[in-house]
């Protein structure tokens, strides 16, 4: 795969390349959001309760007074936190298992099968909230669990596409030449299962916001004094008939956010694949 090349066909795609900005953008915030913010996303004030938005709270205040404008911003980290750990620990642990099973098969690869099938059976959001009351409720705990949710789906991806790899004509060379198992899959199989992999990775990062997002909404994700945009729904739903825009603006940097990491991952795999274009 040449990077160039790919990045040259995702520059074409307009609306897949605004989204890539959105998001480096997005990361941005959450690296800086803390410099950025021009309220503390924490501080109480009593004297601007439920303010609608104006020159000075853009987006209002909510029900203790605080800028939502500043936890927007803020919960801009839990959300980027969630999308990278959600990719990196089923880059880290599912591509690699998925590599061996699909590189050995035989038993390996049935009782490996066996095991990603039951993890795959429950629904993403229920075993979500099952391991992160498992292993107890905080931020942290929440990605490691949206993360254990997604490496099953990594796993396979990288299996099948390893299955087909290991009977290319240079893998078997490969092997008549007198090269290891460990040195093949990582010089020739592990780079040209790549595409499908950023692929499934773009996509992740979008559904791991939403998972995050849910998780919080029910408590079981990030907690005060963390922001998230998920714990502002759940602040603001008691509030929908008072102060509605309270709800809004999460909600909207919700829906961008995970638009354009859906737009961006078909973007990516139009640049990788331009026959994916006609199809």
């Amino acid at each position: 795969m040449h990077f160039r090349l790919v990045f040259q066909r995702l520059v074409n795609e307009r609306l897949a390349f605004a989204s890539l900005i959105y998001l480096l953008f997005l990361v941005f915030l959450s690296l800086f959001a803390r410099f950025i913010v021009p309220f503390d996303p924490e501080a109480q004030d009593l004297a601007s309760i439920m303010l609608a938005p104006n020159g000075t709270h853009w987006f209002g205040t909510d029900e203790l007074g605080r800028d939502i404008f500043s936890r927007v911003l803020m919960g801009s980290q839990a959300a980027i936190q969630a999308g990278l750990v959600a990719i990196l620990i089923p880059l880290v642990v599912g591509v690699p298992l998925g590599i061996l099973s699909g590189y050995f098969g035989g038993i390996v690869d049935d009782i490996f099968m066996r095991v990603v099938d039951a993890i795959l059976s429950f629904p993403a959001i229920l075993l979500a909230l099952g391991i992160t009351g498992a292993l107890g409720v905080s931020l942290m705990n929440a990605m490691i669990a949206i993360g254990i949710i997604f490496t099953p789906q990594f796993a396979r991806l990288a299996r099948g596409q390893t299955l087909q790899i290991r009977r290319e004509p240079y893998v078997e060379a490969a092997k008549i030449s007198g090269a290891g198992p460990l040195w093949i899959m990582v010089k020739h199989i592990n780079p040209n299962i790549l595409s499908p992999i950023i692929v499934q990775a773009s996509f992740s990062f979008s559904l791991a916001i939403i998972v995050e997002a849910s998780l919080s909404f029910l408590g079981m994700g990030a907690q005060s004094p963390q922001v998230s945009w998920g714990g502002m729904l759940q602040q603001a739903y008691s509030m929908i008939f008072v102060n509605p825009l309270m709800m809004v603006f999460p909600g909207v940097a919700i829906l961008i956010s995970v638009l354009a990491g859906n737009f961006f991952g078909d973007g990516i795999r139009i640049a990788i694949d331009p026959k994916m274009k006609r199809t």
